[in-house]
C-alpha cells in the first residue's frame, strides 16, 4: 500500500528538487540549479504552513521517510462564478512528479488522488491542469478531459 501525506513546511525543498526533476522532463533537458529554487523554496515553506490555507501538496516519503519521491500540488483560486459554479471555486494542479527510478508504481496516481479529495472537501467542482503526453493518460483515467478554448499567457516584467 502506498502511504501519502499531507505536505508540510519541512518538504519544501524536497518539493522543489521534484519540481526541477518535472521542469526538466517537460523541457526536455536539465533544469539548471538557481537563485529561483531558494524564491519557490520560500513560498513554499509559506504556503505549506497554513495547513488551513487554499494551497495543498500530497507527497510519498522515501523508504524511512528520507526524502521524497513524487507529489502534487494544487491550489485553490476564487474567481467569478457561472451557472455551473456560483462559487468561482477553481481547484489547480500544478506539480504532478515522481522520480524516475519509481515511476510507474502508482505514486503519481496515489498523491493526484489525495490531492482531488483535498479539493472536494473544500468544495471544489472544477480542477485544472496542464497536461504533458507522459501524464495524459493518468488524467484522463482520473476523469480529466480536454477544454474547448485553447490557454494563453501573457508575460510581463523580467523574466
Amino acid at each position: 500500500m502506498i502511504e501519502v501525506r499531507r505536505a508540510v513546511a519541512a518538504d519544501a525543498a524536497e518539493i522543489v528538487r521534484l519540481r526541477t526533476v518535472m521542469l526538466g522532463a517537460m523541457a526536455g533537458e536539465p533544469v539548471p540549479d538557481g537563485p529561483w529554487q531558494e524564491l519557490v523554496g520560500a513560498n513554499l515553506r509559506r504556503l505549506l504552513a497554513d495547513p488551513a490555507g487554499d494551497f495543498a501538496a500530497y507527497v510519498v516519503a522515501g523508504a524511512d521517510g528520507v526524502g521524497l519521491l513524487a507529489c502534487a500540488v494544487g491550489v485553490i483560486d476564487v474567481r467569478l462564478g457561472g451557472p455551473l459554479d456560483p462559487s468561482g471555486r477553481t481547484g489547480y494542479v500544478s506539480n504532478v512528479v515522481t522520480e524516475p527510478g519509481h515511476r510507474r508504481r502508482g505514486l503519481s496516481r496515489a498523491c493526484l488522488s489525495a490531492l482531488l479529495e483535498w479539493f472536494a472537501g473544500r468544495g471544489v467542482t472544477s480542477v485544472d491542469l496542464r497536461a504533458t503526453e507522459d501524464g495524459a493518460p493518468l488524467y484522463r483515467e482520473l476523469g480529466f478531459r480536454p477544454v474547448d478554448h485553447p490557454g494563453m499567457r501573457l508575460r510581463t516584467g523580467r523574466r
